[in-house]
């Protein structure tokens, strides 16, 4: 391959370009010419800066006056790239612009694909994770924020609470912080439990139960999403990605903004699949250790799928009911040994709630 080419040279005194003989040679690592004025210019390869543009190679040498060649052989800028190749004088960035434009899409599509599967898998992950690193002082101070948000929404039966509270007693729920039971006048079918240990039941689904043992089982199952921080992790999960984009872009407002609506939304968070099983199961050993018949917890979720097939309770779209979390509460209740016992108490004060 021939070691020597026509070029275009800025002497960085004149805009007028001049026409020279290029010459590399690899000996002295230097590349050679002659200027306008007849002297001999020799740049070593190592202290010029290349630029590949459409129009050529672009070469910079010089720290005062900046002086600029332009290459347009492709022979010749393919000899050039070999030797800088073979001295190591090509950075990893050079050789990542280098290696063209289907190369570029692929590593384009390749870091989107990691982005999107970052955002929608590993960061709600972490930020589950991140939840045991929170006090719990947190969940009270967003449980009571929420209620505060809330309660002037609701009209409180203040009967029917003292009675919820008083069939709640009777139960060991293994709650881990102290719970208050209250019950809302409304024909909404729904129940919810706040991360402060406030857990809501509407008598529209007090309404919609036959047996005590479905109140037990309900009152588990909230207890559960309570003892596990359920709440938190799914509020931290929610918001991972607002907060991801949100701390790049630097809007500290935007991140505050988010939490407020998130907040305010407590009571109709969606749980995961994972989270519904383990109150399921949290709730199923509540009933067992407290000898009322589990049955009663598949009861109440066929009742609410059957009974609202066209239009949906409350409480199944914030807990969604599937028929395989049914079949989950009636195969432990084919496997598991249990003993039921009379709780004339919990019948009373169920039936008092029922009025």
């Amino acid at each position: 391959m021939n070691n020597t080419t026509t070029a275009v040279f800025y002497d960085g005194n004149s805009s007028v370009p001049q026409q020279i003989t290029l010459t590399l040679n690899s000996f002295n690592r230097t590349l050679e010419f002659q200027s306008a004025d007849g002297s001999t210019c020799k740049w070593l390869v190592a202290d010029i800066t290349f630029e590949k543009r459409s129009s050529g190679l672009h070469l910079e040498h010089g720290a005062e006056v900046l002086q600029h060649i332009k290459i347009q052989d492709a022979n010749f800028i393919h000899l050039i790239q070999n030797f800088r190749k073979a001295n190591g004088q090509i950075g990893w960035y050079q050789k990542l612009i280098d290696i063209g434009f289907a190369a570029h899409m692929g590593i384009a599509v390749v870091i989107m694909a990691l982005i999107g599967l970052c955002y929608v898998y590993i960061i709600p992950w972490a930020a589950e994770q991140s939840v045991s690193l929170i006090p719990e002082e947190y969940d009270n101070e967003l449980g009571n924020s929420a209620w505060v948000g809330n309660q002037y929404f609701m009209n409180v039966d203040s009967t029917k609470t003292k009675l919820l509270n008083d069939f709640a007693k009777e139960l060991k729920l293994h709650n881990t912080k102290k719970l208050k039971f209250t019950v809302v006048k409304s024909n909404e079918i729904n129940a919810f439990a706040l991360p402060n240990g406030s857990i809501v039941v509407f008598t529209g689904i007090l309404q919609e139960m036959k047996n005590y043992d479905e109140l037990v089982g309900l009152l588990g199952h909230e207890a559960s999403h309570v003892n596990n921080r359920h709440s938190m992790k799914m509020l931290c999960r929610s918001l991972s990605g607002y907060l991801f984009i949100s701390v790049i872009l630097g809007d500290a407002n935007g991140i505050m903004a988010t939490i407020g609506d998130n907040v305010n939304s407590l009571q109709s968070l969606s749980f995961s699949r994972e989270f519904e099983h383990q109150a399921d199961a949290d709730g199923f050993k509540i009933l067992l250790e407290n000898k009322v018949n589990p049955q009663g917890m598949a009861n109440l979720f066929k009742r609410l799928q059957q009974q609202h097939s066209y239009t949906i309770p409350e409480f199944l779209s914030s807990h969604p009911v599937t028929e395989n979390r049914i079949d989950f509460i009636n195969t432990m209740i084919k496997n598991k040994k249990f003993q039921t016992i009379a709780h004339p108490q919990l019948e009373s004060l169920f039936a008092q709630l029922k009025e």
